[in-house]
């Protein structure tokens, strides 16, 4: 009988191989038995998978400012625009703002605009400014304060925004610390303004010591309508303005009106160089003497205030100094009575004083002197003095 050699028969070999690898897997078990290894994996098909982890990696976290953008609706409304993405949602959003203009304390205000949590975000808060009005051309400073779920934080850097009146394409002329802008009328239209504005800087620095100590932005409109369209509830009569918290002066002079105006450009940029030279919060200066420098620098004083003077002296109808200390009448004729008076009064003072004293005066009244006070300590008598002299040399 021949010998079969597992070596010559490979198929034999991996039988009996096979056979090995069973019994040794199975052992001893009965019929019954569900084999161990099924039986695991049996449990294991019924266990919920477990849910995937995704660790977040907070080198990629952002927050971006895709844009800013305020916009006018002058002089209704101001609407400051953001849109932002972040890799996170986003939870809070900041608008912080504050007015360029003089003041004792810097005011910021915040406000947190409505919007939806987040990774892409428009959000947007408007102004109404015919409640808290702006004269055209007022200077915003803003900025904005993000938030995301990761914490991260975005302060973004102080922007400043014009409020300007773009209705019209505006001109610019600069001399000095006086920025004229205009849109109608030409070149030498506006040179003579501005020619007339530092005329008037050199009336009141000469006779009162007061310069203009920051930069003036005088907007001339084409007319008093157009004027009066630009502001908020404006009285009929309104022709200018100086907005001299802002530095801002706002006239409507067509160029067949350039007398009148250059006289009232010389008049509401004198209202603002004193106000910069003797700005307090501990007082104002009184009003005669704020209109009277005013029309000081102007020029002579006008044919039918000179009359409405005359008349008043000769029937002795003459307000008294310390009742023109606050609010001018509504009255018309009045209020021209009360104007001219304050011209004489200033007149007056500087004449028979000098502007060495005219200044020393507006330097007391920006330590916060009292009326009395002030001229007590460089004249010598208070108001009720001055008046007894002002109306003897009258």
């Amino acid at each position: 009988m021949k010998r079969v050699s597992a070596h010559s028969h490979p198929a034999i070999s991996y039988f009996i191989m096979v056979l090995l690898v069973s019994s040794l897997v199975f052992g001893c078990q009965s019929d019954n038995e569900t084999p161990r290894h099924l039986d695991s994996l049996s449990e294991a098909q019924l266990l919920p998978k477990p849910s995937e982890t995704v660790d977040i990696d907070t080198g990629t976290s952002f927050i971006n400012i895709l844009s800013s953008n305020p916009q006018t609706n002058f002089p209704e409304s101001l609407t400051f625009n953001v849109e932002i993405e972040s890799s996170h949602e986003i939870t809070d959003i900041e608008l912080q703002y504050q007015i360029n203009k003089v003041t004792t304390a810097s005011v910021i205000t915040t406000i947190t605009p409505d919007f939806t949590p987040e990774n892409h975000v428009l959000a947007s808060w408007t102004w109404d400014t015919r409640k808290a009005s702006l004269p055209p051309g007022a200077e915003i400073n803003y900025q904005w304060l993000i938030t995301n779920a990761a914490g991260d934080e975005l302060e973004t850097e102080l922007t400043t925004f014009v409020f300007e009146d773009s209705r019209h394409s505006w001109n610019e002329l600069v001399e000095g610390n006086i920025r004229l802008l205009w849109y109608k009328g030409d070149a030498d239209f506006a040179q003579e303004l501005m020619g007339a504005a530092q005329a008037a800087l050199e009336t009141i620095a000469q006779d009162t010591g007061a310069i203009l100590e920051r930069t003036a932005r005088i907007y001339i409109y084409a007319s008093t309508r157009d004027l009066q369209d630009a502001l908020i509830f404006p009285q009929e009569w309104t022709g200018g303005l100086a907005f001299t918290d802002y530095g801002i002066i706002t006239i409507g002079i067509s160029p067949s009106s350039l007398s009148w105006g250059k006289k009232t450009i010389a008049h509401e940029l004198t209202h603002l160089v004193v106000r910069q030279m003797t700005y307090s919060p501990l007082s104002d200066l009184p009003t005669w003497l704020n209109e009277g420098l005013a029309m000081y620098a102007e020029g002579d004083l006008r044919g039918d205030l000179e009359d409405s003077l005359e008349k008043a002296i000769s029937n002795d109808t003459l307000f008294s100094i310390r009742s023109l200390g606050g609010s001018f009448p509504a009255d018309p004729d009045e209020a021209s009575l009360a104007y001219a008076q304050s011209y004489s009064i200033t007149v007056f003072l500087i004449n028979n004083y000098g502007s060495e004293k005219m200044s020393e005066l507006l330097g007391v009244f920006k330590r916060g002197a009292s009326y009395d006070e002030a001229l007590l300590e460089v004249f010598g008598f208070d108001v009720d003095g001055l008046n007894i002299k002002w109306r003897d040399s009258l």
